[in-house]
């Protein structure tokens, strides 16, 4: 088994309208997607984690500072797409089973029913010093 970890960026695929001012309705029904395909993935035994992540304006960025206290500033503030808004962790047999639960996932529904067609970053985690050199 292979762990990869699936990024899902803030980035609303073919959707103009932020999830914010979607319809009750159409929100309801894109988070029990994502709760469905949470569960299948759990019972399936491939979750290992998934977590959403709270509004980029709570970001804080750290960069150490020499020897005093590390330089502290708020961000990030990248273009919304790249604003990392989640992430799941699978544990898979190979990386084309991590692009199909990917698939799975970018096939959310946004208004109107229609699939948002997210991109999701699909990224293996490294498991040993190999993996350093696997370009």
């Amino acid at each position: 088994m292979t762990k990869f970890m699936l990024l899902v960026n803030l980035d609303g695929g073919n959707c103009e309208t932020p999830m914010l001012e979607w319809d009750e309705a159409d929100l309801k029904a894109h988070m029990k997607f994502l709760d469905d395909h949470l569960e299948r993935l759990r019972q399936s035994g491939e979750l290992v984690v998934a977590q959403a992540l709270t509004w980029p304006s709570h970001g804080k960025v750290v960069r150490a500072a020499d020897v005093s206290a590390p330089v502290l500033t708020d961000g990030p503030y990248a273009e919304s797409k790249e604003v990392l808004a989640g992430y799941q962790i699978v544990d898979v047999d190979s990386e084309e089973r991590a692009i199909e639960i990917a698939a799975e996932l970018s096939s959310a529904p946004g208004p109107n029913g229609v699939p948002i067609e997210q991109p999701i970053e699909v990224r293996r985690l490294m498991e040993s010093d190999a993996d350093l050199h696997d370009f």
